[in-house]
């Protein structure tokens, strides 16, 4: 018996792209396109009437905007979506909302050169719709505020005397922004520096740091090469290049660079990861988030054998339990925690740690 296709609809205004997107779902052994629709409302009846595995959704649509679609599908009928964006400014905050709503990823078209930047793409738009497939759901309570730009009021107790040395260190791909997110948010305006690797093209990491910095009490922003890592701001590693840490003198700097991708990543977190197993050592902190694939598993074993506390987020809330998995089954985990508890749990573990440093004084 044949394995049963992922069936896919297309949602896109443009009669272009709506073929190229079903030719090249068709194309894959796996995956069949049962319907293209030329704005939300015919998308709407055919998800209805063909009950798809996954959509992918143009982020500026006719008739209704693609993100009011999005919310209001998302809270009446979660399922799988990828977003389809252009890659412009402006096409990067609307992504970064639309992940927030719940799309499970996106992928980023050409301004120009549509058909043969959309080909070239054909691989990375099929992984993403696989992915899609079988990652968590969750669906949305009630329409998402504005993230807007004020910082958050909640308190959250200061760390207090703590060594500079202390860096945390995140890898997160698939359903990673929003985990990230999540724990920046909940970290103290005094926390140790933190460096991310977010698998994202270039283009949308410098509008994500921006939204983070403007909901976070730590300071955000995308990384430079060469500057200094200091407390109470993180650095994330841009679109395209790769994050590491190295060593100046008294001072640990970031170092931005090019370079192959590894794990066919690009940036990777096997890079960063590696760099803090040999630079930082017992003073780093690793957390592994959502994503698919293996990427920085073994980086992340090299890290705890430095003397590095690592933590891995629990399958029960990743949208794709792929890369932490493959964390835990290299040995690489002290803790798998649960999103929520992860920001909570790296504080008190840091506050312990000053404790103890201070006992020794």
């Amino acid at each position: 018996m044949a394995a049963k296709k992922t069936r896919v609809v297309v949602v896109d205004d443009s009669a272009l792209v709506r073929s190229l997107l079903t030719e090249i779902i068709n194309r894959e052994r796996d995956m069949e396109c049962v319907g293209a629709a030329s704005d939300p409302f015919v998308a709407r009846e055919m998800i209805r009437n063909l009950d798809p595995d996954v959509i992918t959704l143009d982020v500026e649509m006719p008739r209704m905007d693609g993100l009011d679609f999005l919310g209001k599908l998302m809270r009446l009928r979660p399922m799988p979506v990828v977003m389809v964006s252009t890659l412009t400014e402006r096409g990067a905050e609307v992504t970064l909302r639309a992940l927030e709503l719940g799309a499970i990823d996106f992928v980023a078209k050409p301004k120009i050169g549509v058909s043969d930047g959309l080909r070239q793409l054909g691989a990375d738009i099929t992984d993403k719709i696989r992915t899609a497939s079988g990652a968590q759901v969750k669906k949305l309570a009630a329409p998402a505020a504005d993230s807007g730009t004020s910082r958050p009021i909640t308190p959250v107790p200061s760390l207090g005397r703590l060594s500079t040395e202390k860096i945390i260190f995140i890898g997160a791909s698939t359903g990673g922004t929003e985990a990230t997110r999540e724990v920046l948010v909940n970290l103290p305006a005094d926390s140790p520096a933190v460096m991310i690797t977010q698998h994202m093209p270039a283009g949308f990491t410098k509008s994500y740091a921006t939204r983070l910095d403007g909901l976070c009490r730590i300071r955000v922003k995308e990384a430079s090469d060469g500057e200094r890592v200091l407390p109470g701001h993180a650095y994330i590693a841009p679109g395209g290049m790769h994050l590491s840490v190295e060593r100046s003198g008294a001072n640990y700097i970031a170092r931005v660079q090019d370079g192959e991708p590894v794990n066919r990543h690009k940036p990777s977190v096997e890079v960063l990861f590696k760099s803090a197993a040999r630079v930082v050592g017992p003073n780093a902190v690793g957390v592994m988030l959502t994503g698919m694939g293996a990427d920085g598993a073994r980086a992340m074993r090299e890290m705890r054998d430095a003397g590095a506390y690592n933590v891995c987020q629990d399958e029960a809330s990743c949208v794709v339990y792929g890369m932490p998995r493959e964390a835990v089954a290299a040995g690489a985990a002290h803790e798998v925690l649960p999103l929520a508890k992860i920001a909570g749990h790296l504080v008190e573990r840091l506050r312990a740690t000053a404790g103890m440093s201070l006992n020794r004084v």
